[in-house]
């Protein structure tokens, strides 16, 4: 369905839709097993080109994989009409939607306050998104961050971070918690702009050792990628300090690892969620940091940092970088 279709083509479009949801008893039983029937579930997703098409199209798979039930679909243009979608979801009085990307949530935020959202696809939601709805981040969690750091350079006591109060706070609880469990000290520095964060950086440095491990979150303020990431880059490979990040794409610059999102299984998750929404056996509506992760590591920077690639713990990353 697309959000340029208007009066008898978007009804005729919710009939075929209908029709479709009826068809094929096997995945219909499977959701109805569950004590959920398709029409109660409703999926938005962004209308969007590859290579994110592509990203949203695993999401979805996993959604249906776990729902076992393939639920309405509502794709959403970035120039929706917004009012336009909200009628003709209303309309389908669904219970509950599963809001992926900024503009399935933007349709969510106008939908009834009745309709339970269950929200991915995002990195940083804001409070008012983590406060009506379960969200589902594309953040690695922390904790799974650290303990492949421990796991990978047992000898690290120190982690640092620079991040942003608007992009990162929510997830910086999450490290603090972490950072507890395993036995290290999370050195958080809360930042403004640019240069308070290059300062940080510099002082980091001044100071760094091999004990000390930087962290790269997905912070558009912390971490510019023209600026920031050049820096750390150099500096943490002159120094042999480990950098590990949140964006596989610094690994392909560098940095010694990452965790990246598993989309299929993050659709499964995000299904998962909505039938215990549904059933009312879901915790509090909340900002939730990704576990459903894959990681990558560069092996020209662990060489470097004096890393056994055995095979053994080669085979513990999906994608090894760089690629031969």
């Amino acid at each position: 369905m697309q959000g340029s279709a208007t009066g008898e083509g978007r009804r005729a479009c919710l009939q075929r839709l209908a029709v479709a949801l009826c068809a094929g008893g096997g995945p219909w039983l499977g959701a109805r097993a569950q004590g959920v029937r398709a029409e109660s579930l409703a999926v938005l997703y962004p209308e969007i080109g590859e290579p994110f098409r592509a990203i949203f199209a695993k999401i979805l798979e996993g959604i249906d994989d776990r729902l076992q039930a393939r639920v309405l679909r509502v794709a959403v243009p970035a120039e929706a009409d917004m009012a336009g979608l909200a009628a003709d979801m209303q309309r389908r009085e669904p219970k509950l939607v599963i809001a992926l990307g900024r503009a399935g949530l933007r349709l969510a935020s106008v939908l009834d306050r009745r309709i339970e959202v269950v929200a991915g696809g995002v990195i940083s939601p804001s409070e008012a998104e983590a406060r009506d709805a379960t969200v589902h981040s594309l953040a690695p969690d922390p904790l799974l961050l650290m303990q492949r750091l421990k796991g990978l350079l047992p000898g690290v006591k120190r982690v640092s971070v620079a991040y942003s109060a608007r992009h990162s706070a929510w997830l910086m609880r999450f490290a603090q918690d972490a950072a507890r469990q395993l036995g290290l000290e999370l050195q958080a520095q809360e930042v403004g702009d640019l240069k308070a964060a290059l300062r940080h950086y510099q002082e980091f440095f001044a100071q760094a050792s091999p004990q000390h491990a930087l962290w790269l979150p997905q912070d558009p303020l912390s971490v510019d990628e023209s600026t920031v990431l050049p820096l750390v880059l150099q500096e943490s490979w002159n120094h042999g300090v480990p950098l590990f990040s949140s964006n596989l794409g610094h690994v392909r610059r560098g940095a010694l690892f990452a965790l990246y999102p598993n989309n299929l299984e993050l659709g499964r998750s995000l299904g998962g969620s909505a039938l215990a929404r549904l059933a009312g056996n879901a915790g509090p509506r909340s900002a939730l940091p990704l576990r459903d992760v894959h990681a990558a590591l560069n092996t020209r920077t662990a060489s470097h940092l004096g890393l056994d690639l055995s095979p053994r713990l080669q085979q513990a990353f999906e994608l090894l970088l760089p690629e031969r």
